[in-house]
């Protein structure tokens, strides 16, 4: 998720962290190493790719949304 800067996040153990770039990154899937921000790690993470439209497959006709 991109949001305009500066910006200032309260962790979950009440700890900031902040970052004054105009625009910043922020995690949203927590597979970043550098968590809150995105490091693109979630790119490496990819969801095996379903079956054509039509076919089915264990979700049925028409596959995952």
């Amino acid at each position: 998720m991109l949001i305009e800067g500066p910006v200032e996040i309260v962790r979950e153990d009440g700890s900031t962290v902040t970052s004054d770039r105009f625009v910043v990154a922020v995690c949203t899937c927590r597979r970043s190493r550098m968590y809150p921000w995105c490091d693109t790690s979630h790119r490496r993470h990819r969801r095996p790719v379903s079956p054509p439209s039509g076919e089915g497959g264990p979700e049925g006709p028409g596959g995952r949304c």
